[in-house]
C-alpha cells in the first residue's frame, strides 16, 4: 500500500540572529511496516515543505534534502544561501503514522532584484485536457478543474512576487497558446486580465493522464489492482500589456493510481489527494510555484491609466500590487499596430512624464503629475510603470 501526507504542522517560530529565523516543523505520512524507509523520507519532505512555506525561502528540490536528513542526527545543506542547517528532533511511528519533528535554520529569501519588491498579479486560469478519453479510467473527467484549483491555493499559500488570481469556473480554449505557429487571440488575453486586473495570465494544458501497466501481480489476488498513471502538463504565461510570452514549461510525472478500474473517483476528495498519483501532482505544483515565481519577479510592473482629471491619474495598481504612497511612476503611450494579417501588435512610447502615488486602495491608486510638463496628451488605457530604487552598495 503506498503513502500519502496527510498532514502538516508549524509548531515553533523564532527569532534567530540577526538575519535568520529558526523553525521546529512536525510533518506526517501515513506509513506501514514494508514502507517505513519511504515514510520517514515523505515525513522530512512534508515538514520542510512547510517550513519553506512558511519562511518564504525556497529550494530547488525538497526532495534532494529529504533523501538526506535522516542519515544522521545533524546535516548542513547549502541552497542559495537559505537552508542553513536542518537538525532531527525527534521521529516516532504510533497507529500507522510516521511523525518527524525537524528544527531548521533557516536565512529570508534575498530579493534578486528590485523590481521583486512589487507582486505580480497573475490569472491563473482553468487548465485544458486534451484527451479527455484518457479520464475514463476514474471518470476523473474534472481533472483540468480541480488541479487548476490545487495550483490557485498553492501558489496562494506561499511567500512569493506572483500572487495569483483565480479564473477558473470557465474553461477556455488553450491549444492555440501551446501551437508552433502562436496563433492565439491576443484579444482574450486582455479580457481576462481586465476582469482580474492583472498584468499577467497563465494558461495550461493537460496532455497526458494515461493508465500504464499494473505494479502488482496478477497472482497476488488478495490485493487490490494499481496501475501507474501519467500526468503531464504544459504551461504558459503571457504579459497583457505586451502579450509576449514570458515564461514556458513542461513537467511530467507518474505515480500509481491505487483504485479499482471500476470505481468513480472525486478527484477534488482527500481521498484523491492522499494518493500517490496526486502526491506527484502536487510535486509538479510545487515547482510551477518556484518557476513562475523566478521567472516573473523581476520583470517590470506595469499597469494601466482607467481615469484621468487634470494633473490626477487613477490606475489599476494598488496595495495588493505592493504600491506605497510616495512611490513615483512613468508614463507611456500605448496603441496597436496592425500587421498584413489583421494581427495586432501593441507598442508603447515612453514620455518624460511623471507621476507620484498620492492614494492607495487594494487594486487602484491615485497618482499625481509631478512634472513640468501636462497630462494632456495622457489617455485612458496608456500605461504606468513603477520605478524602483535600487539598493546602493554598501560603503565603508
Amino acid at each position: 500500500m503506498k503513502l500519502s501526507r496527510i498532514m502538516s504542522v508549524l509548531l515553533a517560530t523564532a527569532s534567530f540572529g540577526a538575519s535568520a529565523e529558526w523553525f521546529e516543523v512536525t510533518g506526517y505520512a501515513n506509513a506501514h511496516t514494508e514502507d517505513l524507509a519511504e515514510a520517514r523520507q515523505e515525513a522530512v519532505q512534508d515538514a520542510i515543505t512547510q517550513a519553506l512555506i512558511f519562511s518564504g525561502a525556497t529550494v530547488s528540490s525538497v526532495q534532494t534534502l529529504a533523501d538526506g536528513v535522516l542519515t544522521q542526527d545533524q546535516i548542513k545543506i547549502k541552497s542559495h544561501g537559505e537552508i542553513q542547517q536542518i537538525n532531527l528532533v525527534s521521529e516516532q511511528k504510533q497507529d500507522g503514522i510516521v511523525s518527524v519533528t525537524l528544527h531548521l535554520d533557516i536565512f529570508p529569501k534575498l530579493e534578486q532584484c528590485a523590481q521583486a519588491a512589487v507582486a505580480k498579479q497573475v490569472t491563473i486560469t482553468q487548465s485544458q485536457l486534451i484527451q479527455p478519453h484518457q479520464a475514463r479510467l476514474g471518470q476523473i473527467f474534472d481533472i483540468a478543474k480541480a488541479t487548476s484549483e490545487r495550483l490557485y491555493h498553492t501558489l496562494a499559500q506561499r511567500n512569493l512576487t506572483v500572487k495569483p488570481i483565480p479564473y477558473l469556473d470557465h474553461a477556455i480554449n488553450a491549444r492555440p497558446f501551446f501551437t508552433q505557429r502562436f496563433e492565439y487571440d491576443g484579444q482574450l488575453i486582455d479580457s481576462l486580465t481586465t476582469v482580474s486586473n492583472s498584468q499577467y495570465v497563465l494558461m495550461s494544458q493537460i496532455t497526458d493522464v494515461a493508465a500504464g501497466d499494473k505494479t502488482n501481480d496478477d497472482y497476488a489476488f488478495w490485493q487490490d489492482e494499481e496501475y501507474v498513471r501519467s500526468f503531464k502538463i504544459d504551461f504558459v504565461a503571457f504579459d497583457a500589456l505586451t502579450r509576449d510570452k514570458v515564461w514556458q514549461k513542461h513537467y511530467a510525472v507518474s505515480g500509481v493510481w491505487p483504485f479499482e478500474k471500476t470505481k468513480i473517483v472525486d478527484v477534488y476528495s482527500d481521498t484523491f489527494w492522499r494518493t500517490n498519483y496526486a502526491k506527484q501532482i502536487q510535486s509538479v505544483f510545487n515547482s510551477v510555484a518556484q518557476d513562475l515565481d523566478s521567472a516573473l519577479s523581476c520583470l517590470p510592473s506595469k499597469g494601466k491609466i482607467l481615469h484621468r482629471e487634470q494633473g490626477k491619474l487613477v490606475i489599476n495598481l494598488g496595495r495588493n500590487h505592493g504600491i506605497e504612497i510616495g512611490q513615483v511612476l512613468t508614463l507611456s503611450h500605448r496603441r496597436d499596430m496592425q500587421g498584413s494579417t489583421n494581427q495586432f501588435f501593441p507598442q508603447s512610447i515612453k514620455t518624460l512624464n511623471q507621476v507620484r502615488i498620492t492614494q492607495v486602495n487594494a487594486q487602484n491608486a491615485i497618482a499625481e503629475n509631478i512634472s513640468k510638463r501636462p497630462l494632456n496628451n495622457i489617455q485612458i488605457n496608456d500605461l504606468v510603470e513603477v520605478m524602483v530604487q535600487t539598493q546602493e552598495d554598501f560603503a565603508l
